[in-house]
């Protein structure tokens, strides 16, 4: 078996007139930690939309597990073996958090999850909770089983959102941005786990957070300007001049950014 889980080759997005990806490459190793970085509107989301099916390239190759395929839609990614984190936590302020996490369960739980809504067989629904328990107790949310979403604060809102993107045992998990509006304490927290998340899956994570990915990836890809201009080890990215100049040339520079090309 391949070490490669996914690999994507020569993509381009265009919309209108505006380029926002230009043949553009990326590799995932299997039970590695891959982090996505750039500027401000370097074309990081808009790669994940890719691979989501949320957004329609104009060229470029898919394959996951040595297999060369379609660009997936977004219902065909749980079958696949991918799950998706957003930028938001995008819980259901109706539902419960086990319920909530119950909803991320691979295409055949789900069809009896939505189809009596609650209403299950007592195994299938024994099952499913074993899992969402799981999953919740993997990111240390254990204790939020039984609270709605409004009642969260944001770390533990991201936990359960964490929690139900690895309910369906996914084989690549797709991070957006997880440690945005996070405390360093819960940053290092999440570190902790996604060193953990990755002796069961492949994660590729998109970051502005550059210690944190500095932590936690095996390999750093790095987009500007819709374009790949460097990938390697964080301290072999670091000391490239076109990720240096990309960074020294943005307005909005900060400490994160004066750290990455210290």
């Amino acid at each position: 078996m391949s070490s490669q889980l996914l690999s994507l080759k020569n993509l381009s997005v265009s919309f209108g007139g505006v380029r926002a990806l230009t043949d553009v490459s990326i590799s995932v190793e299997r039970n590695s930690v891959v982090g996505l970085i750039g500027p401000n509107g370097a074309g990081k989301t808009t790669l994940f939309n890719c691979i989501s099916g949320l957004v329609k390239s104009a060229t470029g190759t898919f394959e996951f597990e040595g297999i060369a395929r379609p660009f997936p839609k977004p219902h065909e990614l749980a079958n696949l073996g991918i799950t998706r984190t957003l930028q938001g936590v995008g819980l259901f302020n109706e539902l419960s958090v086990i319920q909530n996490v119950m909803v991320g369960a691979d295409k055949h739980y789900r069809a009896n999850f939505f189809r009596e809504l609650f209403g299950l067989s007592g195994r299938v629904e024994a099952e499913l909770r074993e899992r969402a328990e799981e999953a919740l107790a993997w990111t240390g949310a254990s204790a939020l089983i039984n609270s709605k979403p409004s009642e969260l604060s944001y770390p533990d809102s991201k936990r359960v959102s964490l929690a139900r993107a690895l309910v369906a045992t996914p084989k690549l998990l797709l991070l957006d941005e997880p440690a945005a509006g996070l405390g360093q304490d819960d940053i290092d927290a999440l570190a902790a786990l996604i060193k953990e998340i990755k002796r069961r899956c492949a994660v590729l994570i998109v970051e502005h957070h550059v210690d944190f990915v500095r932590e936690i990836s095996d390999s750093v890809t790095v987009l500007n300007f819709g374009k790949s201009i460097a990938t390697g080890t964080y301290d072999e990215i670091k000391q490239n001049p076109a990720v240096v100049e990309a960074y020294l040339g943005n307005s909005d520079k900060n400490d994160q950014n004066s750290d990455l090309i210290a």
